[in-house]
């Protein structure tokens, strides 16, 4: 499937709203200063708000699009009742927020109790603190097309639609599958993929483009040696696609690996 200009509106904006959750968390955490027990209520008291109203913004922007989505096959309809805090906050992990977002100093503590440099040790918990924010951010996205999806009963199926330059091997083989609305989650931390909700007078079946994900086994099995079919031997998520204008860029890289073409590819056997 391609991508329509709502499609692209709805991208556009999600993106929008991680790029400022996430920069002004990050900016917050680099800004501490210390890193102690105490420094961590400072921190969730400033950071918290923030990651919050990014969730319910994702959650709002998602159910906004997939009303509209629902409007164009089936005409005019109620407006979606959404509460937002079924889709948001505790409802994403039940666990506490406050829990949740400890665990980066906890990253930093045990890094330093094992003799690791401070720099490191921050960087760490750096990293931790945005894998954390974005699984939320997409949590948010797909806990609300579980539910509002619950009430559009013509829509029987989501698909993945890519968006980035680059995407793990494993959105790619989820972006070539069918599932049912219910069982939709996250493939990994930091997943954007556009999830759409779709008709079907009868059953597609679960590969809905079987040429494109036997070439995705097929740069695997050039780049790697080896591939999977399920997915478990080779850790896809270590492999980045350059994926342009919606088709299957044949080259190959690990994950913050950047590169233009294949004399490029260096990987590791």
């Amino acid at each position: 499937m391609s991508l329509t200009r709502l499609d692209r509106q709805y991208g556009a904006a999600i993106a929008t709203v991680w790029r400022t959750t996430l920069g002004r968390t990050s900016h917050t955490w680099a800004g501490l200063g210390s890193w102690r027990d105490r420094d961590v209520r400072r921190f969730e008291r400033t950071a918290l708000p923030v990651i919050l109203g990014g969730q319910r913004q994702v959650a709002a922007l998602t159910a906004s699009y997939l009303e509209r989505l629902y409007r164009d096959i089936d005409g005019p309809s109620r407006r979606v009742d959404l509460d937002l805090d079924t889709v948001t906050g505790r409802a994403l992990r039940d666990v506490d927020p406050d829990e949740v977002y400890r665990r980066p100093f906890k990253e930093v503590w045990a890094a330093l109790g094992n003799d690791v440099p401070f720099d490191e040790a921050l960087s760490r918990g750096a990293h931790r603190l945005e894998t954390i924010a974005k699984t939320d951010l997409q949590l948010a996205r797909t806990h609300t097309v579980r539910e509002v999806g619950d009430d559009m009963p013509r829509f029987e199926y989501t698909v993945r639609e890519l968006q980035g330059e680059y995407d793990c091997a494993l959105c790619m083989i989820a972006s070539t599958q069918r599932y049912r609305k219910r069982d939709l989650a996250p493939i990994h931390p930091g997943c954007d993929c556009l999830v759409k909700l779709v008709t079907a007078d009868e059953d597609p079946g679960q590969v809905i483009d079987e040429e494109k994900l036997e070439r995705i086994h097929e740069l695997v099995e050039e780049a790697l040696g080896k591939s999977d079919r399920g997915g478990r031997a080779v850790d896809y998520r270590k492999i980045v696609i350059a994926n342009e204008h919606g088709e299957i860029g044949p080259v190959l890289g690990y994950a913050g690996q950047r590169f233009t073409g294949p004399d490029d590819i260096n990987l590791p056997t």
